[in-house]
């Protein structure tokens, strides 16, 4: 997806204008039926009428990887479809402010992270970098438009677009189960943005702090776009032939071709290869994978995963299983400061493991200069898979759960955030209480690899989760409901 640039700023503070197409939302008939269609259009009549001559913006930090970015990309067209004015924008930072957001982040999961203070000095940083963005962004949004800021990246963008006369929602993606001092750290930081606006979106109850007006906030969980890329039916032939191409699988090379359908229904070829590191050969496709696939990140424990398989292979010496464990390219994601470091410790626990375990433990960067052949990437492993896990320390919600759930995967997944309101456990996927314990995950993935007939109830359970709770349409009919409701107050 190509991306927009306005004029800077000066020579560091710069926004991106994404570029979104539009797509019908009868793409859904398959799925959803002719009922919740038919009951989607009355209402995007509805908000397109409300909202004519009106832009709906969105404002995040980053267009590349991680859970929000994914999902702007894959419910904003369909708003589009509807006729709405619907535009994207991503901010831009000095290395200074996605240090001290990254901070933010953490402290919100209730994560010491690396400890840095956000005193004055941080938020003096912080301020001045919102300041420079909401010059530029300023120029585009116009008194009534509706701008959706997402994360602390940009809650401090909140006041000066209310200013301008906008309408000014935040989303928090992330949050904690039990609040804890480094949660009061984060919220006491964010509380003079978020107080005034609109109103307040958060992924689980939970997560709402007492800094909020409870009255103005509202829970919506997120969703997958089935036909995209990274979601859409995908044969088993061609996921290995994509594996295949970007070396994450072995074997004869087939003649079917590494494709996928884009956004536009254009058609598309994965062309790019993977950065591996790995000791052992290429796994073969007859190899059953454990995989897990997220961003570079320490609240994702992808050292974690690793020992936890190294501890069942130590119990079971004959184990056959592989694990992959992938994220994007560490250079791909500016707000993300901490990811080429965590690679990096991953790497170097990586090294500590037996020779014998370590030959089939993979380490993965996937491409990211084209992402939706990122999205048909992921797709294929995902589809390929055996078990996927994500054993994450703290989750916001959990995107790649549903993306696996979507394809019918087993998935083992820590009781963490918005995971648990996604997996029942036993019915849907397994949940592991404690993520910290490597024993009963080594334990609960040791008794999932041999039971197929397990693998598939599970799979076929979490593919009728995600179709009735996870999908576009639940999620657009809650912003359209909550649109309605603030606009006419």
């Amino acid at each position: 997806m190509r991306q927009r640039e306005t004029e800077p700023l000066d020579n560091v503070i710069r926004i991106q204008e994404v570029e979104l197409g539009a797509q019908p939302i009868d793409r859904f008939l398959t799925i959803s039926g002719a009922e919740p269609i038919a009951r989607a259009k009355r209402l995007g009549e509805e908000m397109s009428s409300r909202l004519k001559g009106r832009a709906v913006w969105s404002v995040n930090s980053t267009a590349t990887g991680g859970g929000v970015a994914e999902m702007l990309r894959s419910v904003l067209p369909y708003v589009r479809g509807f006729g709405i004015d619907c535009r994207w924008v991503v901010i831009g930072g000095s290395p200074d402010f996605f240090r001290i957001t990254k901070r933010l982040h953490h402290a919100l999961h209730g994560s010491y992270g690396d400890g840095s203070p956000l005193g004055d000095k941080e938020r003096a940083v912080y301020e001045d970098v919102l300041r420079a963005n909401a010059a530029e962004i300023s120029g585009l949004v116009r008194p009534r438009d509706v701008v959706v800021l997402h994360d602390p990246q940009t809650a401090g963008l909140a006041p000066a677009l209310t200013g301008l006369g906008a309408i000014v929602i935040w989303r928090c993606h992330i949050g904690a189960d039990d609040p804890n001092p480094e949660t009061e750290v984060g919220w006491r930081f964010l509380e003079p943005y978020i107080c005034d606006a609109a109103a307040t979106v958060f992924t689980r109850r939970q997560y709402v702090p007492e800094v909020c007006n409870h009255d103005r906030s509202i829970i919506i969980p997120p969703s997958i776009d089935p036909f995209s890329p990274k979601n859409q039916e995908m044969a088993d032939d061609v996921a290995r032939a994509i594996l295949f191409h970007t070396g994450l699988l072995g074997g004869t090379p087939s003649e079917v071709l590494p494709t996928f359908v884009r956004l536009d229904g254009s058609p598309g070829r994965v062309d790019r290869r993977a950065d591996v590191i790995r000791l052992g050969p290429v796994s073969s496709p007859d190899a059953p994978l454990v995989v897990q696939i997220s961003r570079w990140d320490p609240l994702k424990d992808p050292v974690g995963v690793m020992w936890g398989f190294a501890r069942l292979a130590e119990r079971e010496p004959d184990l056959e299983a592989e694990l992959v464990l992938a994220g994007p390219n560490v250079h791909a994601i500016e707000d993300d400061p901490e990811s080429a470091s965590t690679l990096d410790a991953v790497v170097d626990r990586w090294r500590e493991l037996p020779h014998g375990i370590r030959d089939r433990v993979h380490l993965a960067s996937l491409p990211t200069a084209d992402l939706e052949e990122n999205g048909a990437i992921v797709n294929a492993l995902q589809r390929q898979a055996t078990i996927v896990v994500q054993k994450s320390l703290r989750e916001g919600f959990g995107l790649t759960v549903t993306e696996a759930m979507w394809k019918r995967r087993p998935v083992l997944a820590s009781a963490v955030g918005g995971i648990q309101d996604q997996i029942r456990d036993g019915t849907d996927g397994l949940l592991l209480q404690d993520p910290n314990d490597i024993e009963s995950f080594a334990t609960v993935l040791g008794r999932l690899l041999p039971d197929a007939g397990l693998r598939q109830r599970l799979g076929e359970e979490a593919h009728e989760r995600v179709r009735a709770e996870y999908l576009p349409l639940r999620h657009l009919t809650q912003y359209a409901e909550l649109l309605e409701r603030i606009d006419a107050a």
